[in-house]
């Protein structure tokens, strides 16, 4: 009887062994077949596991579709950016070409009216003799300081005591700094800059570091945090500063007058390099001026201009550190020859867009005998000079691209895009190990190419949007400068944005710039559709209309992945309605001026280039022109864009743009008549917190549409 017990006890063990096997093979199935159809019945542990896999499949999906959007967003943004700088090459190529091979007319005056700020050195001699004055009055103006005054009291020389006043000035943007003090910091800036060499060399041997910094773009809180986080400059702690300081940002006076402080406080410590928005020019469309002349009204604008002219001439165009790493703005090309470039006058260059060939005009009147100069000699000099401007246009507009080789920069319009191969040729040439440059917006503030030789630096952040990028500097550490990088985010709000908020922020930005774009280019984009849509139906292929959005908006943007944001599909077909590419309310542009639609749409295409225009004809910082001059402005404008505007049309829509019928056009007048209505949306630069006492007449629909031009 116990022995049949014994072995019934052991069938049962054996029972129990068997069914656990089985379970175990079954597990094993489920866990190594996830296709296989599982067993009704889970276990806590298989049901865990499979919804972990479900929720880690979904998140990756999530995390791609994320970063799909962002790519795109950012594609978006830098299209839009590089075609800007594009046309004002273009735009500036145009004037060049007006002022050296038009006679003489109504045309040659209007150009006259734009050479001093266009071309700050052209030919005419009274105007060359009124720039001189302009200048003697900025170095020599005494502006007393009022009792009213609440900024910081600055006294010449400079001290380490006056930075922290500054800064904590800026902190609390009570007011613009006194005039009197812009004036003395620029003075003093342009005598400390023209000590300086064209290309500076900077050490390490006492510090062992120094910390690179990229574009600023006049954005303060980015400055501010640099310094907070990096400290000041001292013998243990020197700075390069990488060019683009000004421009797109509302603080650019603020950071330009803080960065020359530093190079006048601290001048073996603090390097400050020349960037491409270190030009009048660019100036002039991108925000600069239009800052200085709202915060320092007439007569002190134009001097304070006429004075930062001068302190962009003697910026030095680049770096060396310990001859082993070479910071430039915007990179080389197969011409950079760094020891013809430390040779080279720099302060010829008041504007780097200025071509040899108008610059030459200045000096060909006579040689320095008195005689005429011959044909040959003139031409000797002029592919000498044009050799020697390329160089300088190249350092601080050229791009890295991963091809090798050297090609024009057809993207932004001028310098160059360099490969691997000439990165590595230049180094070997001179001895180097690294080239720095910036010029460029990186999502993560930095990053590197060309086999880690070549690395671009950006220092702006929330460059584009809100969220949109880190900025970032490098610290240079070590016998063999070892690059060590710090990220950060100025603004506070961008902080608390989850991933998804900032991908969508970033978007919806994107897009509000890409339909006014779009809206931009609207009769050529329907001209251009109607050509396909033979049956004209209303309908075209995905394909014929991607076509269509590539030759004709200048834009290199992934059209087919953008499609399903910007149009509708017809549901059984699946062809594009064209027609809703200019259906979205938010961007009509109001046509009610009485010339015509053809007219009006044919300026607000070109609305960035008359916005330079006017600033350029403006030379007393006004804020309005006569009706004589937007008339022959137009005029001008008509023989470099493709629609034609004739005289009447112009006379009609100057009278018509005149809203309070005073013989004078403002800005808000002509911003007016060609603004964008976005309902809901607020600047970003609206959030921004302003100087108390500034007060500009501008609307709120047209300061929208003056900030977004920053981009």
């Amino acid at each position: 009887m116990g022995f049949a017990v014994s072995k019934c006890m052991c069938s049962d063990v054996g029972t129990e062994k068997d069914s656990e096997t089985e379970r175990s093979e079954k597990k094993g199935k489920f866990l190594f077949s996830p296709h296989k159809k599982s067993s009704p019945v889970m276990s806590k542990v298989e049901r865990a596991l499979k919804a972990a896999l479900l929720i880690q499949r979904w998140y990756r999906r999530y995390c791609a579709r994320l970063e799909i959007r962002r790519r795109y967003t950012w594609t978006i943004f830098q299209s839009i950016e590089y075609a800007g700088e594009q046309d004002q090459m273009k735009l500036y190529n145009f004037f060049n070409a007006l002022l050296t091979h038009m006679g003489t007319g109504s045309i040659n005056e209007v150009m006259e009216a734009l050479s001093p700020r266009a071309s700050p050195t052209a030919e005419d001699d009274e105007r060359r003799r009124s720039a001189k004055t302009l200048l003697e009055e900025a170095w020599n103006e005494d502006v007393p300081v009022e009792s009213s005054y609440k900024g910081p009291h600055l006294s010449n020389p400079l001290t380490t005591q006056s930075i922290h006043q500054m800064v904590e000035a800026f902190k609390k943007k009570k007011q613009p700094l006194h005039v009197s003090y812009v004036y003395m910091i620029l003075r003093e800036g342009v005598r400390v800059l023209r000590q300086r060499s064209t290309i500076t060399h900077a050490s390490t041997a006492i510090a062992g570091q120094i910390t690179v910094i990229g574009d600023l773009h006049g954005k303060l809180d980015d400055l501010l945090t640099i310094l907070y986080k990096n400290g000041l400059p001292s013998t243990d702690n020197p700075y390069v500063f990488n060019g683009d300081f000004v421009d797109r940002g509302r603080k650019s006076i603020e950071v330009m007058l803080l960065l020359l402080a530093l190079v006048i406080v601290f001048p073996a410590e603090v390097y400050l390099n020349r960037g491409n928005h270190e030009d009048m020019v660019m100036n002039a469309r991108y925000g600069f001026c239009k800052e200085i002349s709202r915060k320092y009204k007439a007569p002190h604008g134009p001097r304070i201009l006429r004075l930062l002219e001068e302190v962009y001439r003697w910026l030095p165009l680049a770096t060396i550190i310990d001859n082993k790493v070479l910071v430039v703005h915007g990179g080389i090309s197969s011409d950079t020859d760094l020891k013809w470039l430390a040779l080279v006058d720099r302060s010829k260059y008041t504007s780097v867009l200025r071509t040899p060939a108008s610059r030459l005009s200045d000096d060909t009147a006579s040689v320095e005998d008195g005689s005429e100069e011959t044909e040959e000699a003139r031409e000797v000099r002029l592919i000498t000079a044009t050799f020697e401007w390329k160089q300088v246009l190249d350092l601080l507009w050229s791009d890295p691209q991963t091809h090798l080789g050297c090609r024009p920069n057809s993207f932004r319009g001028g310098g160059s895009y360099f490969g691997p191969d000439i990165t590595r040729d230049l180094l070997k040439k001179h001895g180097l190990s690294l080239l720095i440059r910036s010029h460029e917006c990186k999502p993560e503030g930095y990053e590197f190419m060309h086999d880690n030789t070549c690395l671009t630096i950006f220092s702006a952040s929330n460059y584009y949007e809100s969220g949109s990028n880190r900025g970032a500097y490098v610290k240079l550490q070590g016998p063999n400068l070892e690059p060590h990088f710090v990220q950060y985010t100025a603004d506070m709000k961008s902080r608390r944005l989850t991933i998804r908020e900032r991908v969508g922020r970033m978007e919806t930005s994107a897009f509000r710039e890409l339909r006014g774009q779009i809206m931009a280019s609207r009769s050529r984009l329907l001209e251009a559709f109607h050509q396909r849509d033979k049956e004209r139906s209303g309908y075209i292929s995905v394909s014929d209309w991607v076509e269509v959005m590539e030759k004709e908006s200048h834009l290199n943007l992934p059209w087919r992945v953008l499609r399903e944001k910007l149009v509708s599909v017809h549901p059984i077909s699946g062809k594009v309605d064209y027609n809703s590419t200019f259906t979205e309310e938010a961007f009509k542009v109001d046509l009610a001026v009485k010339s015509g639609p053809t007219v009006v749409e044919a300026l607000y295409r070109h609305k960035s280039s008359l916005e330079t225009i006017f600033r350029l004809i403006d030379k007393d910082n006004s804020g309005y022109i006569s009706m004589e001059e937007f008339s022959e402005t137009c005029e001008l404008l008509s023989r470099h864009i493709d629609v034609p505007i004739g005289k009447d049309e112009i006379t009609d829509l100057a009278r018509s743009i005149d809203i309070n019928k005073d013989g004078y056009i403002d800005f808000n007048e002509f911003l007016e008549c060609f603004r964008i209505v976005e309902s809901g949306q607020k600047s970003i630069d609206e959030e921004d917190d302003d100087y108390e006492d500034e007060e500009v007449n501008i609307n709120g629909d047209t300061r929208a549409f003056m900030n977004d031009r920053r981009l």
